[in-house]
């Protein structure tokens, strides 16, 4: 692996990190006013994980595309 490529596919991984962190927050935080304490916490993590796995692999991808073609 060259070292663009993995240094799109790291900062992809960032970017997914910090959709699951703001996604935790946000969703936590709606979901506690309308579900009970055990629900919410579990759903808001299951959404977190999907959703900052499928940024971090979109974002990857894409970054890692753009890498091979701007040589």
């Amino acid at each position: 692996m060259r070292p663009e490529t993995a240094a799109a596919w790291a900062t992809g991984v960032g970017i997914g990190v910090a959709t699951f962190t703001t996604t935790w927050f946000v969703l936590n935080r709606l979901l506690a006013l309308w579900l009970p304490v055990p629900t919410a916490p579990i759903l808001t993590l299951v959404t977190a994980i999907v959703l900052g796995i499928v940024v971090s692999l979109e974002r990857g991808r894409a970054l890692a595309r753009r890498t091979v073609r701007a040589e």
